[in-house]
C-alpha cells in the first residue's frame, strides 16, 4: 500500500479519469442554462470569427466583383462584335433587295416564288391517336383558307391545310408518315441549290426524309433545308430543318438524306396559314402536257433512213 501511493503518476491519472468522467457526465445531462464559463467560451469564440470573418467576406466580395466586371466586359465585347455583324448584314440585305427591285424593274416582273400572305390561326384539337399526323385550327374557308396551303410556326413549316370547313380546318403535318405527303424542297449551297423531295417520316430517327437527291449533287451534313416553290403550293424559302445523315437510297441510283425539323411538331399552339400569292401552272396546262406525253409514239423509220431500196 504505501508503494502504491507513493507512485504519483498513477495517481494524478486515476484522479483525471474521474474528473472526466465527472465533466462528460455534466455535460450530458438536460440543463435550461448554460454556466457562465461556457458563455464565455462562446461570447470570445463568436467575437474571434466576427473580427476575422468580415474582413474575409470584404476580400471574397472585392475579389469576385473584379471577376463579375471582367466577364461583363467580356460579353459587351463579344455584343458589340455581333452588332457589328448585324449591321453589315443588315446593309448587305438592303443591298440586295434594292438590286432584286432593279432586276424586277427591268423584267417587268411583279411576282416572285416568294410572294405570299399570311394568316394566324389557333390549334383547338388534336386527337392522341393521330398526334403526329393532324391538327385542327380554328380559321376555314370564311378566312380565306383553302386545301393545301402551307402551315408554318415561328420555327418553320409544318405541314398542309387538308380539309376545310365553314370556320375550322384540318392540317397535315409533315410528321404524317404517309409516301403520298410530298414537299418540293431544295437544299441552300455555296453554289447552286440542289433540289428534291421531302417524302415521308423516319419514327424512330424522328426526322424526314429528304429523297431523290441526284448521285453528284454535292451537299452535306449541317446544310439547310426550305422549300423550293416548285411544287406549286408553297412558297419558295420556308424553312424545314437540316441535314443531320446522308445515305444511298436502295437502288444505289440517288441519295436520301435525314432532315432534323426546324419546327417542334409535338408542342403546336399557334401556326400561320401561307396563301401563295404567285400563280402556278395551270391544271389545264398541266393535264394537257402530260395527255400529250402520253399520246406520242415512236416515228417509223422508213427504208430511206436507214440506207434501204424499195
Amino acid at each position: 500500500m504505501p508503494h502504491f501511493f507513493s507512485n504519483k503518476r498513477l495517481i494524478i491519472l486515476m484522479v483525471s479519469i474521474i474528473v472526466l468522467v465527472a465533466l462528460i457526465g455534466f455535460s450530458m445531462r438536460g440543463r435550461e442554462a448554460v454556466t457562465w464559463p461556457e458563455k464565455f467560451a462562446r461570447d470570445s469564440v463568436g467575437v474571434a470569427q466576427s473580427v476575422f470573418s468580415k474582413p474575409a467576406h470584404f476580400a471574397a466580395g472585392f475579389f469576385g466583383d473584379i471577376s463579375d466586371l471582367i466577364h461583363v466586359y467580356e460579353e459587351n465585347e463579344l455584343l458589340k462584335s455581333r452588332l457589328d455583324e448585324y449591321a453589315s448584314l443588315s446593309a448587305q440585305l438592303d443591298s440586295i433587295k434594292q438590286e432584286n427591285d432593279t432586276l424586277k424593274d427591268m423584267i417587268d416582273a411583279e411576282e416572285s416564288l416568294t410572294d405570299y400572305v399570311m394568316r394566324s390561326a389557333l390549334v383547338i384539337h388534336r386527337a392522341p391517336d393521330h398526334w403526329t399526323e393532324t391538327i385542327g385550327i380554328n380559321k376555314g374557308e370564311q378566312d380565306g383558307i383553302q386545301k393545301d396551303m402551307a402551315v408554318i410556326t415561328a420555327e418553320g413549316l409544318i405541314g398542309k391545310i387538308d380539309t376545310t370547313s365553314e370556320f375550322t380546318s384540318t392540317v397535315q403535318l409533315l410528321s404524317d408518315g404517309s409516301r403520298t405527303n410530298r414537299v418540293s424542297a431544295m437544299v441552300s449551297t455555296e453554289s447552286d441549290p440542289v433540289y428534291a423531295f421531302i417524302e415521308g417520316w423516319d419514327a424512330n430517327r424522328e426526322g424526314l426524309m429528304l429523297r431523290k437527291i441526284e448521285s453528284n449533287a454535292t451537299i452535306k451534313e449541317g446544310q439547310k433545308v426550305m422549300t423550293s416553290g416548285l411544287g406549286g403550293i408553297f412558297p419558295r424559302g420556308l424553312a424545314i430543318g437540316e441535314i443531320v445523315e446522308i445515305e444511298a437510297d436502295e437502288y444505289g441510283l440517288t441519295y436520301n438524306a435525314l432532315i432534323k425539323p426546324s419546327a417542334d411538331f409535338y408542342n403546336i399552339e399557334q401556326v400561320n396559314v401561307i396563301e401563295r400569292t404567285s400563280e402556278s401552272l395551270d391544271e389545264s396546262l398541266k393535264q394537257e402536257s402530260d395527255g400529250e406525253k402520253e399520246e406520242e409514239e415512236p416515228v417509223e423509220m422508213k427504208e430511206d433512213d436507214i440506207g434501204g431500196s424499195p
